[in-house]
C-alpha cells in the first residue's frame, strides 16, 4: 500500500489546502508521496519541508506588496505575481523555505505543468527544493494571461491546471493506491467553459495545442470530479473538500480573507481527521 496526498490548485482557494496541510502536520499525518498542481504545488511544498503555517503567514503579510502580486508587475514583466519578489526574495531571505529539511525529508514530491507546444501535462519529482525545483513550482501555478511561459529541462510550460487540475491518475501510474485528495471546490461544483478561453487563443497563439487544451478544460476537470466521486463512494480514495463555495478571488489583498479561508481548511480538517487515519491505516 502507498499513501498518496493529492493537492488541486485554485489561486487563493489553495489557503484551503494550507489549513489541512497544518493541522495534518500538527497531528503528525505522513504520505508515501504527494502530487501538486499550481497553488497545491507552491503551497504543498511546505509540507514536505514540515512548516507549519509557513504558507498562511506569508501571504497575509505580502499580500498587499506591489511587489508581490499586481498590475504593476504584470505591465512592467507580464506576471502579475512578481517572479523574484514571490519565488527569490521571500523564500530566501524574507520567510525561508526549509530546503534541507525538504531534500531529507522522505516523502515523493510531484509537481505538474503544461507543455505549452503539445498540450500535455509533464511532471516532475522535486528532490532538494533548489532552484530547479522552484521553476518546476513557478511553471505550475504560471496561470495563462497573467503569466510567462516558464522554460525548464527543454520544456516551455504553463499552469498544470489547464490540462491535469486534479493529479490523481498520475499518482495512481506510478503506484500510490491510497490516496487522500485535496479539493478547493465543494462537492457539486460544475465547472463552466473558461470565458478567456479566446484571449488564450490570442496570446498563445504560437501554441495551438495550449488553445485547444483551454477549449476543452472544463470537459476534462468534470470528468475527473465524476472519477473521484466514484473512488470516493467506493472506498479507494479519502477526498477533502470545502463544505461550500470558498468565495475567494484569484488576487486577493485582505489578510482577513486568507485567514477565513484558511480556517475553513483547518475545521475541515480538524472535523475529518479521525476518518482520515484510519483510512491511511487501511482500514475500512
Amino acid at each position: 500500500m502507498k499513501r498518496g496526498l493529492i493537492m488541486e490548485g485554485g489561486a487563493m482557494r489553495g489557503m484551503f489546502t494550507c489549513g489541512v496541510l497544518d493541522v495534518f502536520m500538527e497531528n503528525g499525518v505522513t504520505f508515501d508521496g504527494a502530487a501538486g498542481i499550481s497553488a497545491g504545488a507552491v503551497f504543498g511544498c511546505n509540507f514536505k519541508s514540515h512548516q507549519i503555517g509557513r504558507a498562511i503567514r506569508y501571504n497575509k503579510k505580502y499580500c498587499t506588496d506591489p511587489r508581490f502580486c499586481g498590475v504593476r508587475s504584470l505591465m512592467k514583466t507580464g506576471d502579475l505575481f512578481g517572479v523574484d519578489f514571490c519565488y527569490h526574495e521571500i523564500p530566501d531571505v524574507l520567510d525561508p523555505f526549509d530546503t534541507e529539511t525538504f531534500k531529507n525529508d522522505p516523502m515523493e514530491f510531484y509537481v505538474g505543468a503544461t507543455d505549452i507546444k503539445k498540450g500535455e501535462i509533464v511532471y516532475h519529482k522535486c528532490t532538494d527544493g533548489g532552484e530547479r525545483d522552484v521553476e518546476w513550482m513557478r511553471a505550475s501555478a504560471s496561470l495563462p494571461l497573467v503569466s510567462n511561459p516558464v522554460k525548464v529541462d527543454g520544456y516551455t510550460l504553463m499552469d498544470g491546471g489547464i490540462v491535469d487540475p486534479i493529479p490523481y491518475r498520475y499518482m495512481e501510474s506510478i503506484g500510490y493506491d491510497r490516496n487522500v485528495m485535496i479539493l478547493t471546490q465543494p462537492k457539486g461544483f460544475v465547472k463552466k467553459k473558461d470565458k478567456t478561453r479566446r484571449l488564450v487563443r490570442l496570446k498563445l497563439f504560437k501554441y495551438p495545442a495550449v488553445a485547444f487544451a483551454m477549449a476543452v478544460r472544463h470537459i476534462r476537470y468534470n470528468i475527473q470530479l465524476r472519477d473521484i466521486a466514484e473512488r470516493e463512494e467506493s472506498g479507494k480514495a479519502f477526498v477533502i473538500r470545502p463544505p461550500e463555495s470558498l468565495g475567494i478571488g484569484r488576487t486577493v489583498k485582505d489578510p482577513e480573507e486568507l485567514e477565513r479561508v484558511y480556517q475553513v481548511g483547518r475545521k475541515e480538517a480538524e472535523r475529518v481527521l479521525p476518518e482520515v487515519i484510519s483510512f491511511l491505516a487501511g482500514e475500512e
